[in-house]
This record gives C-alpha cells, structure tokens and sequence, in this order.
C-alpha cells in the first residue's frame, strides 16, 4: 500500500507560509489597517457624515432612492486592495529583503520566490477578509445590496486587486529600504483612492476626473465595479485596462526586483 506524502519543499512552503501569517498577525499596525479599516471607514462615514442615510434625490436611476452610503459598497472594496496592495505588501517584501531573508533563503532548498508567493497569499487572506467584512458591515448596517452583475463585480474585484497588486510589487521592486516602501506606497496611495471615488464615489464624480480614473488601476476598478453593482451591466472597457496593468507591471516588476 503506498502512503501519499507532501514532498519537502511543499511542506517546507507550508511551514513557511504559516509562519508569515504569523508574523502578519503579530503586528497590529497592519492587522488594523489592512483588515478593520476598510470595515470601520464604512460604518464611521454612514454613521458620522450628514445624509448618508438619507436617500438619493439629484441622481437617476438606478441611484435614486437609495441612501448615499450605498454609493461607499464599491469604494470599499477599492481601499481594502489598495491598503493591502500599496501599503503592506511592498513594505513586507521590501524588508524581508533589507534583514537578508531573501538572500539566506536562496542558499535553501526553499528558493526566494517562496518568500514572495507565501507574503503575497498572507497578504491575499488579509484582502479577502477585509472585503468580507467591509460587505458585511455595509449590508447588516446599512442595507447594501449584493451586486446586481455578481460575476461581473467579481471579475472586477479580481482583476483590479492583481492589477493594483502589480503596482505595489513594482514600489518593491523599486524602494531600497523598508522605509522607503512604505512612503512610496502612500504616495501612491492617495491619489488611488481619489480616482477610486473616496470622495466622490460612483455617479457622483465630475466627468472629467471620471475619464482620468478610467486609466487608472483602482479607478478603472471602482467604475467597473459600480456598473456591475448598481447597473447590472459589463464593464468590458474597465477590465481591458485592468488587464493591460497586469501585462505590463508583473514582467517590468519581476525584471528590476532585487534579492539582496
């Protein structure tokens, strides 16, 4: 009878994937600002802000009657990634670089690319449970609808986080220091959020700002998920830009990244 065993190196990627989930957990500053943000963000500006529950009276449809912070769902999301994507990912690898993780591990069994892989799965656990929440807490507090394009929303959500990802991975690339990573990221990261509509969210967003964020990652991402959200429809033109980040930001990423 043979006994079907996980090879070395698988086990020795489990272990080292458990490991930098621990690591991540053991630091608060990224638990709360990666996980609970997102979440706390959406229940403090409907709770806090006047009229967010009140509905909608100056937009057609689908957004009239619905309360404002409806408008927040999409816009949740799109922080969730760029928090984790611009903020805690490129400084983590970028510091497993700068104390030699990178460098030992290359003399292993393990190669370096493990390190890579197991931050950025750590760091995909963070992302999902942070939209789980952030969607959670819009939906028991709120009322906020499920999407009504779900496979569209879902496209949407993937591609835009990779592609926002791409970006953080090129900031590690990049960034000598740990430090460093972390400024770029939010240098970055503002403006992001901007063109993802975290002050003007969705219809609300002047033309001429919409047209901009269309070519930006996180924009791109919020107005595709807008338009599967609230209107049911496919946002090809979105996710072809989505798309384009990917293709060209992994290659260029992978390229100037440095082990040591």
């Amino acid at each position: 009878m043979t006994t079907l065993t996980a090879s070395p190196r698988l086990r020795g990627f489990g272990t080292l994937t458990a490991t930098q989930g621990r690591l991540f957990l053991r630091d608060t500053g990224s638990v709360v600002f990666a996980i609970a943000f997102p979440p706390l963000l959406v229940i403090g500006i409907g709770l806090a802000l006047p009229g967010m529950r009140a509905p909608i009276t100056d937009l057609p449809e689908p957004w009239a009657g619905m309360p404002a912070i409806h408008l927040f769902a999409p816009v949740a999301l799109a922080l969730a990634v760029a928090t984790v994507a611009l903020s805690t990912l490129p400084s983590q690898i970028v510091a497993e670089r700068e104390l030699g993780v990178l460098r030992r591990m290359a003399t292993t069994p393990m190669r370096p690319q493990g390190v890579l892989v197991a931050q950025v799965l750590v760091n995909l656990c963070a992302l999902v449970a942070a939209c789980v929440l952030a969607i959670a807490a819009g939906a028991l507090v709120f009322g906020t609808p499920a999407p009504v394009a779900p496979v569209a929303a879902a496209l949407a959500f993937v591609l835009g986080a990779a592609a926002t990802a791409g970006v953080g991975l090129l900031i590690a690339a990049l960034a000598p220091k740990a430090s460093a990573a972390n400024g770029i990221g939010m240098l970055v990261y503002f403006p992001m959020l901007f063109f993802a509509g975290m002050w003007t969210p969705g219809p609300t967003m002047p033309d001429t700002v919409a047209a901009i964020a269309r070519f930006t990652p996180l924009g791109a991402m919020s107005q595709a998920l807008n338009a599967a959200w609230f209107e049911g429809g496919f946002p090809a033109a979105e996710l072809v830009v989505m798309a384009a980040y990917i293709a060209v930001l992994y290659p260029l990423a992978a390229r100037l990244f440095r082990w040591s």
